[in-house]
């Protein structure tokens, strides 16, 4: 009442949070920018407050200098350094510079030994993980510190080298975020092998299908996924995926007394193979910093997920968001229910381990009370959430009673968000900012974000992230005045540290440059979303320009479900699958258009048939998707090459939705 009292006549964009001068140089931004402000802007620089915009377009012109101070604080440690931080080399195309640019060429490095490095921001007796088990409320919450993760990690490491596999062989991991996790993702990366990200709640058919791109030679996974008092099965997920050598974690103890395939290992069995070298240090591989060290999926337009490569430069760049974006540091408590399958597991472990800070992991689901207690006892400092989350939180009001008052801010990511939910959300912790955060798969962390050092608007982005420029391409095909207002498809500046270079089942250029405009003699970067630049200079996203939806924070192809939805009843001729935001705003809803074989025939009723077409989704696809609303049509828009205008579809039912309620 008080926020909607207050900007009655503000116009776009009220302010909910303003930031506090005395705070913002406690800051690791407004520290750095007190020390060395005026050598970085000259006589432009004010103060850490009104420069900080400036500061981030210095970070995008000078990007020697800004990187290199960045990595510096950090404490970033190559065991060959750069030859240089951005090396722009000459093109494949048109004599345009090549896109990306080479960035810390000649560099070797090794990500997962700086995570467990002792240096100035923490030592060996700090605790660098701690979890808490669901169901467990009564229970104190498990630590481990700095020496006990580097001995877990080595542990691994040695046993993953009796595996006789060759340097840079990929082996995935499918299983929760929990400690456990941490420590084997680690110990891939630090004995020279790629890790495979796959998120534990996907069907056999899209753990299948990510194994044979990447090419895995091993995979770890659990036997089953605990959740409140269900077991669900994953190892024979895994089995049935036809995985290669699996090594079998238990959940619920020290062993389990299921049968394994042959060649498949307990856990028990596979650490037994180094048990000799457990307490020795293991050497770390550093590899070029255009390795590859971990292999990401995000849909695509064509059903097939691509299969994106995180080089050891893409680590830098999250740890460097975090470090800017949420203030990440020395003694912070991060928290962020994800998983290792989607970009902000990885994320996670880097923005908080490279930053000195802790990863707070609840092994469970984050849906009630057990997870909202724990941010409170955890004394979680920065807690990271998508939408849905918090709109559960806010329904089942699970977090009553509780003291959050340890949290310094809130990062949300994943899928729009809502102004209301969010207010409700900066309320459980005596108002604390919401650094709204938006990126991607391909890009190693976000292209537009928020900051601690600006004021925040609900449900928007108040600056571009470090060293990213983002542009607007008008209806008319032409990019808009960078500092204008106005909407459109948006459009990333090609040099971004960190980003992808490369995909293994789709040709880079093609995805990501081709056919794109130029601006000052480079062709800018392809993103897909439609985006909003605000008369007061903050941004709106406003969903997806392709084919490609955000369903509870997960990108799916409008592709893979209808090819799902068509084969669900004889009476359906083709289906077309939407993802709409609701009316108020906030997370895209999946809804099935429907085109019947007959009409005057044999037509299922509505809710039946949406109710099967979930089941399916949810059994062939993902378990987490859910169809809000089947709506028939005579007919599906079409281009004259046979293409199905999704966009057209979206602003019809838009228009239906504005007249009756779905």
């Amino acid at each position: 009442m008080m926020y909607y009292g207050c900007y009655s006549h503000f116009g776009p964009d009220p302010p909910a949070w303003l930031p506090d001068p005395e705070n913002v140089m406690l800051t690791n931004v407004g520290q750095l920018l007190e020390r060395r402000g005026k050598e970085f802007l000259g006589s432009r620089y004010k103060d850490p407050i009104s420069s900080f915009s400036d500061f981030q377009k210095f970070s995008v012109s000078n990007p020697e200098v800004y990187w290199k101070t960045v990595l510096d604080e950090l404490s970033i440690s190559f065991s060959v350094p750069p030859q240089c931080v951005l090396y722009d080399n000459p093109s494949r195309e048109n004599g345009l510079s090549y896109p990306g640019g080479q960035w810390l060429p000649g560099a070797f490095i090794n990500p997962a030994r700086n995570c467990l490095s002792v240096n100035d921001k923490r030592t060996l007796d700090d605790t660098v993980v701690i979890w808490h088990d669901e169901g467990d409320d009564g229970m104190p919450i498990n630590r481990m510190t700095l020496e006990e993760l580097r001995r877990e990690v080595w542990s691994v490491a040695y046993a993953l080298d009796t595996l006789g596999l060759e340097k840079g062989s990929a082996i995935a991991i499918d299983m929760p975020m929990n400690a456990s996790s941490v420590v084997i993702y680690l110990a891939i990366v630090l004995a020279g092998y790629i890790v495979v990200s796959i998120a534990d709640s996907f069907a056999s058919r899209e753990i299948s299908t990510r194994l044979k791109i990447s090419n895995a030679k091993a995979i770890f996974t659990q036997d089953f996924i605990i959740r409140g008092d269900k077991s669900l099965p994953l190892y024979s997920r895994v089995v049935d995926a036809q995985s290669p050598t699996a090594i079998v974690i238990p959940a619920g103890g020290s062993s389990f007394s299921m049968k394994l395939r042959d060649g498949d290992m307990s856990w028990h069995d596979f650490l037994q193979r180094a048990i000799n070298s457990r307490d020795d240090e293991f050497a770390a591989i550093e590899q070029p910093i255009e390795a590859f060290m971990n292999i990401l999926f995000s849909s695509g337009t064509t059903g097939e997920p691509k299969a994106i490569p995180w080089t050891n430069a893409t680590p830098l760049k999250a740890a460097a968001d975090a470090w800017c974006h949420m203030d990440i540091r020395k003694g912070d408590i991060v928290a962020w229910p994800t998983n290792l399958g989607w970009m902000m597991g990885p994320w996670l472990v880097y923005a908080s381990l490279l930053n000195g800070a802790t990863i707070a992991l609840y092994n469970g689901a984050p849906l009630g009370s057990g997870f909202a207690k724990f941010v409170q006892d955890a004394k979680v400092t920065m807690l990271g959430v998508i939408p849905s989350i918090v709109r559960t939180w806010k329904s089942t009001n699970c977090t009553a009673g509780l003291d959050w008052s340890s949290i310094r801010c809130f990062a949300s990511t994943g899928e729009a968000s809502s102004v209301d939910e969010y207010l409700w959300l900066m309320g459980r912790a005596q108002y604390k900012p919401i650094i709204e955060y938006c990126g991607g798969t391909e890009i190693g962390g976000g292209f537009v974000t928020g900051s601690l050092l600006q004021a925040q608007s609900l449900a928007s982005f108040s600056t571009p992230a470090m060293g990213c420029s983002l542009f607007i391409i008008g209806d008319d095909g032409n990019l808009l005045p960078q500092d204008a207002s106005g909407m459109g498809e948006l459009a990333l500046g090609p040099l971004m540290f960190g980003a992808s270079t490369t995909l293994l089942n789709a040709d880079h250029y093609d995805v990501y440059f081709k056919g794109m405009p130029i601006w000052n003699g480079k062709v800018l970067r392809r993103h897909g979303d439609v985006f909003e630049r605000t008369s007061r200079g903050y941004y709106r996203a406003h969903g997806r320009a392709d084919d490609t939806m955000n369903i509870g924070g997960i990108k799916v192809s409008s592709v893979e479900i209808e090819r799902i939805c068509n084969t669900v009843h004889s009476s359906v001729l083709e289906t077309a699958a939407i993802g709409m935001p609701p009316p108020a705003g906030g997370p895209e809803r999946l809804m099935i258009v429907v085109v019947f074989k007959d009409s005057n025939n044999s037509i299922p009723d509505l809710n039946e048939l949406r109710i099967a077409f979930n089941s399916e989704v949810q059994k062939k696809l993902n378990p987490l998707f859910r169809v809000s609303h089947t709506v028939p049509v005579p007919s599906l828009p079409r281009t004259a090459t046979n293409k199905v205008m999704r966009r057209v579809l979206r602003q019809q039912l838009a228009q239906l939705s504005s007249t009756s309620k779905f």
